[in-house]
């Protein structure tokens, strides 16, 4: 017997997924799940699919699994966090304003705002403090690129290395139109340099405290926004010198705004979420 599953689609800066509440609903392959429903012309259409479940450590409230559109499992991802804390607030499963979530880079911590009406506004989500080296996720001598060189194509690009619990490359232009991202982004993403592939990042600089940015998600593909993504910008622009520590990352869905706190180390985004609809469609068949 087919088993029909409840949904709810949200999107954060339009990056857009499928949310289902595993308390209620067992998705017993959720790869083969997200590559189903995420496609746009014959499933729901989303950059992937997020698995909202309770937490069994006393350190988080609720956990997030997060799926992209091909199937493979992300680490995190700070817009679909935002939507997450939407969700349990204003869906009444939670009256709290500030929650634990628990994502395969650790616990983040979910600060809502709401509006006159006591709904989520908008959401701060602590992405923790970002990481400069990483030898497993780059493969320089050292784990580090700082405003380094990469050939793709025959064209040489320079770009920064940061990780937000999951990989990126950010490559500062002064003409983000001319990019070809989907090209580029999808060469970069698998390049020997990058050893588990990586999220990338092509950003111009549009004035101190501003940032136009666009982004090839690893799985995904070209989305509107990235959260992790838009965190990366900002600390690439700051280690490299050509912003502060607290800037408006501008995507192709809408602004971040995006604190390098000097206190504690840690990244703070902080922007919208929003529901779409709710629906109901069936498990995909499984061999």
């Amino acid at each position: 017997m087919t088993q029909t599953i409840h949904f709810t689609k949200m999107h954060g800066a339009g990056n857009d997924y499928i949310y289902v509440d595993t308390s209620l609903y067992a998705i017993p392959d959720p790869s083969a799940a997200a590559i189903a429903w995420s496609d746009r012309h014959t499933g729901i259409g989303s950059d992937g699919l997020v698995l909202i479940g309770k937490s069994t450590i006393p350190e988080a409230d609720y956990t997030m699994r997060i799926f992209n559109a091909d199937g493979s499992e992300a680490m995190m991802c700070g817009n679909a966090s935002r939507c997450i804390g939407k969700y349990l607030h204003d869906r009444g499963l939670t009256d709290r304003t500030e929650i634990r979530l628990l994502t395969l880079s650790g616990v983040k911590t979910l600060r809502l705002h709401l509006d006159g009406a006591g709904m989520t506004e908008r959401v701060t989500v602590d992405m923790g403090a970002p990481v400069l080296s990483c030898p497993a996720q780059i493969a320089t001598a050292d784990g580090t690129m700082t405003d380094g060189e990469v050939t793709v194509d025959g064209r040489t690009m320079r770009g920064t290395f940061v990780s937000m619990g999951n990989p990126h490359f950010v490559i500062f232009t002064d003409n983000i139109d001319a990019v070809d991202v989907a090209r580029l982004g999808a060469t970069l993403e698998r390049h020997p340099l990058f050893p588990e592939r990586c999220n990338i990042e092509f950003a111009e600089m549009l004035g101190y405290g501003h940032i136009r940015t666009r982004v090839w998600e690893r799985g995904s593909g070209i989305t509107l926004a990235c959260g992790t993504g838009a965190c990366a910008t900002a600390v690439a622009a700051a280690v490299t010198g050509r912003d502060g520590r607290r800037t408006t990352v501008v995507m192709d869905g809408g602004k971040l705004e995006i604190e390098w706190s000097e206190a504690d180390g840690h990244v703070y985004k902080t922007g919208p979420s929003a529901f779409v609809f709710d629906g109901e469609i069936a498990l995909p068949c499984l061999p």
